[in-house]
């Protein structure tokens, strides 16, 4: 159980490696790695950036020149050198536009968003296989073979061509946030299957659970406006106790792959969710919440569950005040099910230019990283810049964010791969310890999308026509605009649209990769 008071909790504060995007690089190049350029001068390496919303600065520094750039330049001859930057929501049309003037191409583009697939087809990236097995060093490559399914997507007739940016395991799989001082004002417990879990829904939504006298309370934030598989307010595992998980690839009782959108269980889900708005159980704006709009009911006591990472309990629940709260595991359905939307250790890709004259410089950044970071260990074992993300506190390091002078910046996210370094495995040992026991517990319920290819021809041409058609019908039928048999038409529509021919298409590219 977590109490928050008016500060963060000291294990958040310690364990801010956990957040999205937080890591903390470090580590030693190999010895056989280039120091710097011929005579000396450091090597120029061109990249493009995104200014995240979570970017902080200090002492007038910017993404082109920080204390991060200053370090890699000093330690390791490498001058990183932006041909751009732009804030983070205008980075894909910007790189699109560069692309298409044939302007000058970086060196190195990391991204996280699916312009990847676009990038690879543009034809001025490179294969990057090749590269990795020469000159990653032992630990990037041990970590990347703890999952080598992270490869696919970025796989052509067998060559790589972008390198999967590695996250911890789980990273993004749900757990049920619950307000454990609700359930104490009411005299309840946890739910563990969808009929506890419906009467915990009702006394959260009628039974004045705050205290306040008001009926000023709902059960559930769920973030519709994203759709029903999201990160934060996902509605996904709804979906799971009947069978299936929506918006993925999963495989079928015949052992062929199914999208889980049309799967029968997906009507089940979603006669589920229409009963669940119709009592006022979750917020009736939810077809307008995005994560944000949903974490925030969460944080402002206006409902007393939602479904999200294991992470939330770093950020944003380290702003809660006067507030208990726990991760639980999510309940069974009717028949047992339990199944959640699952996540590769993947936080998008590296690619690098065809004409980057020596691409073994970005090796020895990121084995820096690997070597160091990811390990603990070595000269950046504590962060990247003292006094920016830790400081001496008593003669001892410290990485309390309290502690730094002038105040506490995550400059690990002026690296070029957003996390610094991490190995999947390591967060069993650095997860706060409840959430990583909730999240073992139901591991094997954890349903990982099966499609890992690239966007097959007619899901190019058609899927973001079956997208909003999906989206639009299942909001309407859980809104009571369309009625609950209105899902029938949307699954044949759904197939003749395209659909049945990207059934065809995943499958016989599974047919191939388990040859």
């Amino acid at each position: 159980m977590h109490r928050i008071r008016t500060i963060c909790l000291p294990a958040a504060l310690l364990l801010l490696v956990l957040i999205p995007a937080c890591s903390v690089p470090g580590g030693v190049g190999k010895p056989e790695e280039p120091a710097a350029d011929e005579g000396g001068q450091p090597y120029v390496m061109t990249t493009v950036g995104a200014i995240t919303p979570d970017m902080v600065f200090k002492y007038g520094e910017t993404l082109e020149n920080n204390v991060h750039t200053r370090w890699a330049e000093q330690r390791l001859g490498i001058r990183i050198q932006y041909l751009w930057t732009v804030p983070s929501s205008l980075f894909d049309t910007k790189l699109r536009l560069e692309l298409t003037a044939k302007r000058n191409v970086p060196d190195v583009v990391a991204t996280r968003s699916a312009i990847i697939q676009e990038l690879i087809d543009s034809g001025e990236f490179r294969e990057v296989g090749t590269l990795f097995d020469a000159y990653a060093s032992g630990t990037w490559k041990k970590a990347m073979n703890e999952n080598a399914d992270v490869w696919e997507a970025f796989t052509r007739d067998g060559r790589r061509y972008a390198i999967p940016i590695l996250d911890y395991e789980y990273h993004s799989d749900p757990v049920l946030w619950i307000r454990t001082d609700w359930l104490r004002q009411l005299g309840l417990e946890p739910p563990a299957t969808l009929g506890e879990l419906e009467m915990v829904m009702r006394a959260f939504t009628f039974g004045d659970p705050d205290g306040n006298g008001r009926h000023d309370t709902a059960a559930l934030a769920v973030a519709l406006g994203s759709g029903v598989s999201t990160q934060v307010g996902d509605a996904s595992w709804v979906f799971g106790m009947f069978g299936t998980v929506p918006a993925q690839w999963n495989v079928g009782e015949d052992g062929r792959l199914i999208y889980g959108s049309v799967h029968p269980g997906a009507k089940e889900a979603l006669a589920v969710l229409r009963e669940w708005l119709r009592q006022g159980l979750i917020p009736g704006e939810a077809e307008l919440m995005d994560g944000t709009a949903a974490q925030e009911a969460f944080i402002q006591g206006k409902v007393g569950m939602i479904v999200g990472p294991h992470w939330m309990v770093y950020w944003p629940f380290g702003d809660m005040t006067g507030a208990e709260f726990r991760a639980i595991p999510l309940p069974a359905g009717p028949d047992g099910h339990v199944a959640r939307r699952g996540s590769l250790p993947r936080n998008g890709a590296i690619l690098i230019s065809n004409k980057m004259e020596k691409p073994e410089y970005f090796f020895k950044y990121q084995n820096f990283l690997f070597d160091s970071y990811a390990l603990r260990e070595g000269e950046l074992k504590y962060g990247l810049a003292e006094n920016y993300d830790w400081s001496y506190h008593e003669g001892r390091p410290s990485t309390d964010p309290r502690r730094v002078p002038g105040g506490y910046v995550r400059v690990a996210n002026y690296t070029l791969t957003f996390d610094g370094a991490r190995i999947p495995s390591r967060w069993r040992a650095e997860g706060q310890p409840n959430t990583v026991e909730v999240l073992l517990s139901q591991k094997d319920s954890s349903w990982i999308d099966q499609y890992q290819g690239a966007p097959t021809p007619t899901q190019r041409e058609k899927g973001d026509v079956l997208r909003k058609l999906e989206e639009e019908t299942f909001n309407q039928i859980i809104y009571g605009r369309l009625p609950l048999e209105a899902f029938d038409d949307f699954v044949n529509r759904w197939l003749d649209l395209g659909g049945r021919q990207i059934t065809e298409e995943v499958n016989a590219w599974r047919a191939f990769w388990r040859s």
